[in-house]
């Protein structure tokens, strides 16, 4: 059984509930999210180091960013079940405030794990591999887009979101992210085990907001990634935790 809790209280939740425009003088580092056709899926895993359902989410979630490249996947380790035993050594706040955030948004009495976030509008268990492919397959064939280009040099970090209309106003934020990592546990319900991860989220900040015109943030490097080599996401969200309708991830260059 996945393990759920509520915002105020420990529950169990239902199965069923569940072309860059200027040249820098500096050299960059580039990915695009040009149009509909290629503006790769967001997949969120909320998960943590303490609980025992989780492994095999983390694992479907390490396929999808090792071999779908029409998926930009996250690990997004949260706090709350580090009372099991064992404290969770990549969760933050950020990561459970914003699983609780969805969770509002969409309506639910509560946030579980392991829960993946599919695009900004459905949750899917994420340890159920064929309803996580279903998921994935229908927000492929309904997405929106509007275009994400992000570039990055030793100082900056350039976001360019584009142009659409019909859209309703939207929030662009900023994820820094670890690529790969392994953890062994000692503790807890996964004691003894060695947990492995992609794209783990280490920090998550909204930085700008989007209403259909086009936007460009130059923003500082070394105070949105410090002097680390993580990579970069960006997606553009309505409504700050609504459907996702662009996405776009770098490995910046070194420092």
């Amino acid at each position: 059984m996945f393990r759920a809790m509520s915002f105020h209280r420990f529950m169990r939740m239902p199965a069923a509930a569940m072309a860059l425009a200027a040249a820098m003088a500096l050299p960059l580092a580039c990915a695009h999210a040009g149009t509909a056709a290629k503006r790769p899926i967001v997949v969120e895993l909320f998960t943590s180091q303490g609980c025992d359902s989780c492994p095999p989410a983390d694992a479907i979630l390490t396929q999808l960013a090792a071999s779908r490249r029409d998926v930009l996947a996250m690990t997004l380790p949260i706090t709350y079940w580090d009372m099991l035993g064992w404290k969770d050594t990549f969760a933050s706040d950020a990561d459970t405030k914003r699983q609780k955030a969805y969770a509002q948004t969409m309506g639910h009495g509560g946030v579980y794990t392991p829960e993946m976030i599919v695009d900004g509008i459905s949750d899917v268990v994420g340890s159920r591999e064929t309803q996580v492919n279903a998921a994935i397959a229908a927000r492929a064939a309904d997405a929106q887009s509007v275009s994400v280009t992000l570039s990055a040099s030793k100082t900056e970090v350039r976001v360019m979101v584009g142009s659409a209309e019909g859209h309703d106003d939207a929030t662009i934020w900023f994820f820094r992210v670890l690529p790969q990592a392994s953890v062994t546990v000692t503790g807890g319900e996964n004691a003894g085990h060695t947990m492995t991860y992609r794209n783990v989220v280490r920090d998550i900040r909204a930085v700008g907001m989007w209403k259909g015109q086009p936007v460009t943030l130059d923003l500082p490097r070394e105070e949105l990634t410090g002097r680390s080599k993580d990579s970069i996401a960006v997606i553009v969200q309505q409504g700050g935790y609504g459907r996702i309708v662009g996405a776009a991830m770098i490995e910046p260059p070194p420092h």
